[in-house]
Order: structure tokens, then C-alpha cells, then sequence
């Protein structure tokens, strides 16, 4: 039953993980991973424990909260239902990962298929860049194509890191192991992710436990951020164009990262301030559009809210731009704006309750969920954090989650209450 189990739910995770990555359309998206959820209840026999519905109990009260401004509000049924989309996504991903993983109910094979996953978005990507834009050396053309990539990198990890844990080779022939890591390691450079190198960085140092709070953590989290702030004093002051193409490109981006994400005062006709600090003109417009209705900080404006950028913005292929948007970049903005102050604590109480793990056991599961909190701390700043559109991450989450419940599950051998 466990190989027929492997045969169906394998592939079908891997080839969810793809279409989240590669088909456009968002909606499109949520609808498969409806079906493919409907489909697992139908004909698996799933069971959800107590822990883990828990678990889920916070984006549903999200996903509730955000109805009690609407009803004061006339929205656009369209602009309602994007909402509904966005805000059952985080939930759709947990449930997807936990459930087909519950069907498979092995470590090690959740493991591979992540990898297995990895290797062949590398080979998309590698195909995008190399055949089909040609391979610019504009960095800004080959990301027009291709932004982030979190599979790529959790699949580098996970190749890398897989015998420390599981005491064994992933790879039979040492060759294979060799190529898969030659593969997607040029594929995760090729995106130029300023976001990438942040998830990078914390696998390593959770991975190696350095995400506990400790006298010697703390020493060396002071170091990081001397060696940060020399960085960007660095960058500040040297000649970095704006315009340039390669690695002088890049290194603007990073340059300006801190003052994109926080600058608010911007003059919307110089369109070069205007575009590097994106991601603060548009907080400060919902934060000025949350001023006009007070009682939007406690509860926020609700789905189906929209914010005025006050000008026709080309932020899609439409040669009139667009005005009103309904998602920011900034996903604390975004919660902040749709939910209220509310919904930020129960947001931020997500993240440190998954960052938690790692003062368990320290088991490979229990760093990968700590890892991902911290990463949606601070990816929440940037690309909306659990609720990126394209996010994969929640269903690695999903899948982790259940492998953590059923690790503690053996420790203690205790059976979890159980619902059907």
C-alpha cells in the first residue's frame, strides 16, 4: 500500500511544486491544489491531529477577520474573492504538504522529492536563460524572467546536508550527487536574488544551530550586523551606477535594499526615486488611505480593499497601468492594511511559534521549520512573506510539520488526538 502510496503522492507534490512556480496564473494555482486536496480526502484515507489543526486555527481566523471591514465596505465581488484566494492560500499549502506526506508517511523520500523537484526547476530555469532569453548579461533581463527561486535552494540544502542527517548517501552512484549539485548550483546564482542569499544564509546557520539564543549566538549575531552595517557604509559611498549591467548591477540592488523597503518620502514624478523605493511608496499609500478610516488599525479595511497609488502605474503588461492594487510588497503592510493591528500579532505569533522548533530536539525537521520561520520574518518585509503568491515554501512547511508531529509522536509514543 506504502509503494502504490509513493507512486501517486510523489510525483503529485513534485509536479504541484512546479505549477506554483511556473504557471502565471494564481488562481489557476489555488484551484489545482483545491482539487488535488479534494481528490487526497476523497479517495486517501486522511487524518488531521489536533496538534496540527491547531496549527491552522490562525490563518482561518486571518482569513475571518479580514470579512468584518468588508461588511462596512461596498468591494467589488472580484477584488473580495482575490482576498479570499490570497488568504486561503497559506492553508491550502499546509494542508497539501501534510496530507500527501501523511499518505507517504517516510522522511527520507520527502526529502528526495524535494531534491528530485530541485533538479528539475534547475533545468527549467537553466532552459529559460540559456534558450530562451539567449543569455543576457543584464542581470534585469534574466530576472525579468526569473525571481526567486526557494525550491532550488531548499533542494541544494537538503542534497548537501542529507547524509550529516540521515547517514547515508542520497545517491547510490556518487556521480549523480555530483551533477544534481553542479546543476542547481548554477541555477540558484543565476537568479540573482538579494532574497535568496537571506534564505541561504539562515539554512546554514540554523542547520549548524546558530539560531538559538545563546551567550555565543549573540556575540556573533553582533559581529554580522558590524559586518552588515561596514557593508552598506561600503556600498553608500562607493561609485555603483544605477543603470549598470552584471555584477555592478546587482550590487546597486543591494545597495539600496534598506532604504526601498523604509523610505516613504518620494517624489512620484522622478521616476528614478520612484521605482527604487517601490515597496515604500505603496506602504505609505495604504498607511495615509488607513488614516481616512480610523477604525482600519484595529481591524484593517478588509478583503476586496484596494490601494490607491494615485497615478497609472506599469506594473503589468497593460499599456494603461494600473492604479489600484490589492496586494503590497511589504506583507506586513499587507496583513496591517486588510486586518489591522489584529491581524499582525496573530501574524507575527505564527512565525515565532514556528521558529520555536529549534529549542526542541534538535532533529533536521525541527531546524527546517525553525529556518522557515525566521525566513518568513523577514521575508514578509520584501515579497509579502506566507503570502507570496508563488510561495512553495508552505508546503515544504506542511509536509515538515507532520514529520515533526509524528518524530515527537515515536519519542514520547503517545497517539495524537485525531480528526477525521
Amino acid at each position: 500500500m506504502k509503494v502504490a502510496a509513493n507512486k501517486i503522492y510523489l510525483p503529485l507534490f513534485v509536479l504541484i511544486l512546479l505549477v506554483q512556480l511556473y504557471l502565471p496564473s494564481f488562481k489557476a494555482c489555488i484551484l489545482m491544489q483545491l482539487a488535488a486536496l479534494g481528490g487526497i480526502f476523497i479517495f486517501g484515507n486522511v487524518k488531521l491531529s489536533g496538534n496540527f489543526l491547531d496549527m491552522l486555527k490562525p490563518f482561518l481566523f486571518l482569513l475571518l477577520l479580514g470579512f468584518v471591514a468588508t461588511i462596512f465596505n461596498s468591494y467589488a465581488f472580484y477584488n473580495i474573492s482575490k482576498d479570499i484566494f490570497h488568504f486561503i492560500k497559506p492553508i491550502t499549502g499546509l494542508l497539501l504538504g501534510y496530507v500527501i506526506f501523511r499518505q507517504v508517511n517516510n522522511e527520507k523520500l520527502f526529502v528526495k522529492s524535494i531534491v528530485v523537484a530541485g533538479i528539475l526547476s534547475s533545468l527549467i530555469h537553466l532552459f529559460i536563460v540559456f534558450v530562451i532569453i539567449g543569455f543576457s548579461t543584464a542581470i534585469e533581463e534574466i530576472r525579468l524572467f526569473t525571481r526567486d527561486n526557494f525550491l532550488d535552494l531548499f533542494a541544494l540544502f537538503f542534497l548537501i546536508y542529507y547524509k550529516k542527517f540521515f547517514k547515508a548517501d542520497m545517491f547510490k552512484i556518487k556521480l549523480i550527487w555530483w551533477l544534481a549539485l553542479a546543476l542547481i548550483i548554477i541555477s540558484v546564482i543565476l537568479y540573482f536574488s538579494r532574497t535568496m542569499i537571506i534564505l541561504a544564509f539562515l539554512l546554514v546557520v540554523a542547520i549548524h544551530g546558530l539560531t538559538r539564543i545563546t551567550p555565543v549566538t549573540v556575540k556573533l549575531f553582533a559581529v554580522f550586523v558590524v559586518s552588515l552595517a561596514l557593508l552598506f557604509t561600503y556600498l553608500s559611498n562607493a561609485n555603483i551606477r544605477r543603470d549598470a549591467k552584471g555584477l555592478e548591477g546587482f550590487l546597486y540592488k543591494v545597495k539600496i535594499a534598506p532604504e526601498e523597503m523604509f523610505k516613504t518620502r518620494i517624489n512620484r514624478e522622478d521616476h528614478r526615486d520612484l521605482w527604487d523605493h517601490w515597496r515604500g511608496y505603496e506602504a505609505n499609500r495604504a498607511y495615509m488611505l488607513m488614516e481616512e478610516k480610523p477604525y482600519s488599525f484595529v481591524i484593517g479595511t478588509g478583503h476586496g480593499s484596494l490601494v490607491n497609488l494615485k497615478f497609472n502605474a506599469p506594473l503589468t503588461g497593460e499599456s494603461k497601468g494600473m492604479r489600484y492594487i490589492s496586494e503590497l510588497h511589504n506583507g506586513y503592510m499587507y496583513i496591517f492594511y486588510k486586518t489591522g493591528i489584529i491581524g499582525i500579532m496573530v501574524y507575527l505569533s505564527i512565525m515565532f511559534w514556528w521558529y520555536s522548533y529549534i529549542y526542541r530536539k534538535q532533529t533536521f525537521i525541527n531546524i527546517i521549520i525553525s529556518a522557515i520561520g525566521l525566513f518568513y520574518l523577514i521575508s514578509s518585509l520584501t515579497i509579502t512573506g506566507i503570502y507570496n503568491s508563488r510561495d512553495i515554501i508552505i508546503m515544504i512547511l506542511g509536509a515538515a510539520l507532520f514529520f515533526a508531529e509524528s518524530n515527537l509522536k515515536k519519542t514520547n509514543n503517545i497517539e495524537p488526538i485525531q480528526t477525521t
